[in-house]
């Protein structure tokens, strides 16, 4: 049986595949902010599943079983690693 193995490097949230489960690997930006967005449940160590990301208006993701709304810009300050290979094509 192979493994495949996943990446090591984050990238920003927004820039990941819709449906696709990921961790969060860390928050940029200032106090507030970090604060704002762990209100949200979004710290480091979380699992997200990207809802939905269409043109150019904001994410829906999947947080602990609650759909949170992030502008994109909020979204470029989440980095996330995935938690599974990417699907074979």
């Amino acid at each position: 049986m192979s493994r495949t193995a996943l990446p090591t490097t984050s990238l920003p949230l927004g820039a990941a595949e819709p449906g696709r489960r990921l961790r969060v690997a860390g928050l940029a930006g200032g106090p507030a902010l970090r604060a704002r967005l762990a209100a949200l449940g979004l710290l480091p160590g979380t699992d997200v599943t990207i809802i939905r990301r269409q043109g150019h208006g904001p994410l829906v993701v999947d947080v602990r079983g609650s759909r949170v709304a992030l502008g994109r810009a909020v979204a470029r300050h989440i980095q996330v690693v995935p938690t599974e290979p990417a699907p074979a094509v």
